[in-house]
C-alpha cells in the first residue's frame, strides 16, 4: 500500500520491451530499470515500489538503480508504456506498518489515464483541468482523494468528462505534474472505497 505522498524524482535508465514479432498471448515482460537513490537506499528484491502510480515488483537492485519487470497489461492500460531514457518519474516505496498516512490509501493499481486540457496559474497554485471518460468519472467526487501519477489529491471539481485540482508550489517542484502541458497523460487511481461501494450494491448488500 501507498499513501500518494512522492518521496523522490526517479530517472528512466532504459525500457526495453518485448520483441514486436512475438507471438500474441506469449509476449515476455517489458523491464524497465529507474534510477533512484532514496528508493533504492533500503530496497530489496521482491519489494514494492510506485512508479508514476503504478505498483511493481523489484527484481535487482544495484548502483542506485532497481529494475522491475512491466506486464503487457500495464504498459496497455498506463503511461508507463511511453517512457524513454532520461525521462522523470514519480517515487514511492511501499508503506510501512509504522509509517504515516499522510495522502489517502493508494494500491497502486491503475485504473485508466486522464488528459491535461488546461492548466491555469495562480498566486499561489496552479489549477489543473484533465479529460477522463465517464468510466473513471463516476468513482471521482468533488473534494474527495484522486492519484495522479502517484500524487494524493483532492478534487475541486468534477463532470460526465473530466475533473479538476489545484496544485501548491512544493507538489509542483516534487513531482512530475509540475511540468505536465496541455495534451500530456496521467494515470488515474480512483478511491478504491468507490469501487467497493458501487460492488456491494450491485450484489443487493447494501438496501
Amino acid at each position: 500500500m501507498f499513501t500518494g505522498i512522492v518521496e523522490e524524482l526517479g530517472s528512466v535508465v532504459a525500457l526495453v520491451r518485448p520483441e514486436a514479432d512475438t507471438p500474441a498471448g506469449t509476449a515476455p515482460d517489458a523491464v524497465l530499470t529507474v534510477s533512484g537513490p532514496l528508493a533504492t537506499s533500503d530496497a530489496r528484491p521482491g519489494d514494492s515500489i510506485a512508479v508514476d502510480g503504478v505498483c511493481l515488483t523489484v527484481t535487482s537492485v544495484a548502483d542506485g538503480a532497481f529494475v522491475a519487470e512491466v506486464m503487457p497489461e500495464t504498459l496497455r492500460r498506463t503511461s508507463l508504456g511511453g517512457l524513454v531514457p532520461g525521462a522523470q518519474v514519480n517515487l514511492e516505496r511501499a508503506l510501512p506498518a509504522n509509517g504515516r498516512l499522510g495522502g489517502h490509501v493508494v494500491q497502486g493499481h491503475v485504473d485508466g489515464v486522464a488528459t491535461l486540457v488546461r492548466r491555469t496559474p495562480g498566486p499561489r497554485w496552479d489549477d489543473l483541468e484533465f479529460s477522463a471518460p465517464a468510466a473513471l468519472t463516476r468513482y471521482v467526487a468533488e473534494k474527495g482523494s484522486v492519484a495522479l501519477s502517484g500524487v494524493s489529491l483532492t478534487v475541486t471539481w468534477v463532470s460526465d468528462d473530466g475533473f479538476g485540482v489545484s496544485l501548491i508550489p512544493t507538489t509542483l517542484a516534487a513531482t512530475t505534474l509540475g511540468r505536465l502541458a496541455p495534451g500530456d497523460a496521467v494515470n488515474v487511481e480512483v478511491d478504491v472505497l468507490a469501487k467497493y461501494v458501487e460492488r456491494l450494491m450491485a450484489a443487493g448488500a447494501v438496501r
